[in-house]
């Protein structure tokens, strides 16, 4: 089992991923059936490919990334409808546009100055946001992961374009929407751990 091989308890599992004990526990023993959000999260802390998990969880493999993407397009439709129904920006807010600003940011995380501002500014950001739960989790993670020297440079690139996501203010939703500026910081993430997943 994976979670032997990686020395882990189902609590510490719950504590890396966000997801509660008592889910992994029903999960793992068969009584309840992985979402695609879950398996995603299983993959990046287990160390192993998305696509075995979804396999052994019963989904089909053809429609397997489909589902992961329509998860994420649900979340922006939702959240362009929160932004249209209280007139907080002008633009239309697409998944292409998280897209193409991480695909800048990811150019910029492999300049010294992109690596400098991760360094001295996402400590700074996490304290500035001062909250808890998965998504905070997750980005020290991605954090932890950039730092490490053993990382591909190719992972840090796209770890970097999460992380200056995050800790610049340009992003499609300005943070001080709060807490909704936040919630584009969340889709990015999803995206890059998909990314990173593959």
């Amino acid at each position: 089992m994976l979670l032997k091989k990686h020395s882990l308890s189902m609590r510490k599992l719950s504590v890396l991923t966000g997801i509660d004990t008592a889910t992994i526990s029903r999960i793992v023993n068969g009584k309840q059936k992985a979402k695609l959000n879950h398996l995603q999260q299983f993959a990046y802390h287990l160390n192993t490919p998305l696509e075995k998990l979804v396999v052994a969880a019963g989904y089909d493999m053809g429609g397997g990334q489909e589902e992961l993407k329509s998860d994420i397009q649900y979340s922006v439709d939702t959240l362009q409808e929160i932004l249209q129904s209280f007139k907080l920006v002008d633009t239309q807010f697409t998944l292409a546009h998280v897209e193409n600003e991480l695909a800048k940011f990811e150019q910029y995380a492999q300049t010294e100055e992109g690596h400098r501002i991760i360094f001295e500014d996402f400590t700074k950001k996490i304290e500035q946001v001062g909250s808890v739960g998965p998504f905070i989790e997750q980005l020290k993670q991605l954090y932890n992961q950039y730092c490490d020297p053993t990382s591909l440079s190719s992972e840090r690139a796209i770890i970097g374009s999460a992380l200056l996501y995050f800790i610049l203010s340009t992003d499609v939703i300005p943070d001080y929407i709060y807490p909704i500026g936040y919630l584009d910081d969340t889709i990015a993430v999803q995206l890059v751990l998909n990314r990173l997943a593959k």
